[in-house]
């Protein structure tokens, strides 16, 4: 059975960090780009960052550019994204997918295979 497992969410005050851990079960993570999404409530899903099968290839979105950096353990089957400077604005559930043709793109159209999400919350 082919699934993703988010962790590492929850509680941070404005400018900590969080790393999250996007874990694979029934297939290698490797022959995949991953994809990190995030969903505030009322908001549409909007990509964060993206990761390549190459570990060279990686985008960000021009909000978390600088502060989040995303990267891959093909050893363990996971890919992580660290994210530092937290804002407010960060606070959402993150979602990582999985795309088998390497698209590298912030569109979660891309993606075929999905996480159940992780919680972040970013307050005083």
């Amino acid at each position: 059975q082919v699934q993703l497992v988010e962790s590492g969410g929850g509680l941070v005050q404005p400018g900590g960090s969080l790393r999250l851990s996007c874990t694979a079960s029934g297939f290698t993570l490797e022959n995949y780009a991953i994809g990190w999404f995030r969903q505030a409530p009322g908001k549409e899903r909007e990509g964060v960052s993206c990761i390549g099968k190459s570990n060279d290839n990686t985008v960000y979105a021009f909000s978390v550019k600088g502060r989040f950096t995303i990267s891959r353990d093909n050893a363990k089957n996971t890919v992580y994204l660290q994210m530092n400077n937290l804002e407010p604005e960060d606070s959402a559930v993150y979602y990582c997918g999985a795309d088998y043709n390497n698209y590298l793109l912030l569109s979660a159209a891309a993606y075929e295979h999905w996480g159940q999400g992780t919680e972040v919350t970013v307050s005083a």
